[in-house]
């Protein structure tokens, strides 16, 4: 069994650390951390022109036509610079939607303005319930005027303040199960009745809630079948799940290696802290958890672009990351000692991270229960 990346996979790999590590330097992080817009518009730029915007777009709307799992080898490095920016929330969130419900004329029309860096893009799903489950979704939308009048709140939206457009998901009937009736929508963050506030975050990430107050839209904004977006968010939700651990296991190597250097070079007592045994195993323990979680992210990154069954796998690997992520930033600032804790230094940057990533697209108890349905338990 064969784990290793292709030659063109590694080509990326490199080319993309090469190019972060110059153009994303964490200062840029820092800046854009207080920055209320969130990014660079010339690194944006830069990432479209060598067409990571297209990376998973077929050819034929303007993208790169690579597969699902070029994308997570380009989000593994994007999590290890720590890439500040929507280029998650647009390729992701919104252009993975958009290519599994969209309209062939939906498609002709956004995804090639997605490929060339020009269209952000953002999904509105959770809610103050803050559950992934189809239940929590509260928000309706009602039939008027040969369109639908949208009303509810949507919470922790990224991105939002700067998105083109806003993938809502909305309950157009009320049945059983929840999963059933609910429909997604493009809506213009700017129309009337939709209300955007920034909210502070540890790490500096852009999240927002959106209000959505009496908001008219057109028939035409439907992405998808009425009454039918659940199962598209589902297929969605998983990839963007897998997509995240990715990006968590590149921000998890970063701080090992980070840690490993300073281990070799910090003298206590006449030897370099690496050679006293506790830290020594505190660094396998390290090296231990970034393998699990990259062996586990990978796997359900491969289902997924085989097109198998990869529901337990995807929560096996959240569940996981969100925990070792945590760990390895926390013995990475304990072995740093008190540099660690100081925000001069970059480690501080990847625990805000993990605490982040931790509860985006589902806690390690929401995964869990996942995980034990799948088991019969």
């Amino acid at each position: 069994m064969d784990f290793s990346l292709t030659e063109g996979q590694e080509m990326l790999r490199e080319i993309a650390r090469d190019f972060l590590t110059t153009a994303c330097p964490t200062s840029l992080v820092r800046e854009m951390a207080e920055d209320e817009k969130g990014h660079s518009q010339q690194l944006w730029q830069e990432m479209a022109e060598v067409g990571w915007m297209g990376i998973a777009i077929p050819e034929q709307y303007g993208g790169a036509g690579a597969s699902f799992l070029e994308l997570i080898v380009l989000l593994e490095e994007m999590g290890r610079a720590c890439l500040p920016g929507p280029f998650f929330s647009t390729v992701v969130l919104g252009g993975l939607t958009i290519l599994e419900a969209g309209s062939e004329a939906q498609k002709e029309e956004l995804l090639p303005k997605l490929a060339e860096g020009e269209l952000l893009l953002t999904l509105a799903l959770t809610e103050p319930s803050a559950t992934y489950g189809a239940e929590g979704i509260q928000t309706k939308a009602t039939p008027v005027d040969g369109g639908f009048l949208i009303q509810g709140t949507k919470l922790f939206v990224p991105d939002a303040h700067m998105s083109d457009y806003l993938i809502c998901a909305a309950r157009t009937r009320e049945t059983e199960p929840p999963e059933d009736g609910i429909t997604l929508f493009l809506v213009d963050p700017q129309g009337p009745g939709v209300s955007c506030t920034l909210l502070k975050t540890i790490a500096g990430d852009k999240q927002c809630e959106v209000i959505f107050d009496k908001v008219q839209v057109p028939g035409g904004s439907v992405l998808g079948n009425l009454h039918e977006g659940w199962p598209v968010l589902a297929k969605v939700l998983e990839r963007a799940v897998v997509a995240q651990c990715a990006q968590m296991v590149g921000g998890a190597r970063r701080v090992l290696e980070m840690t490993v250097e300073y281990a070799k070079e910090r003298m206590a007592f006449g030897h370099p802290i690496g050679s006293y045994q506790a830290i020594q195993h505190y660094g396998a323990d390290m090296l231990v958890d970034v393998d699990g979680c990259s062996l586990l992210t990978y796997s359900a990154a491969w289902r997924l672009a085989e097109g198998l069954p990869a529901g337990q796998e995807v929560a096996m690997a959240k569940a996981l990351t969100n925990e070792k992520f945590k760990r390895i930033a926390a013995l990475g600032i304990q072995i740093h000692g008190a540099i660690g804790f100081t925000e001069e230094h970059d480690l501080p940057l990847y625990f805000k991270r993990a605490k982040a990533w931790e509860i985006s697209l589902g806690d390690t108890r929401f995964h869990l229960d996942r995980i034990a349905r799948a088991a019969g338990v």
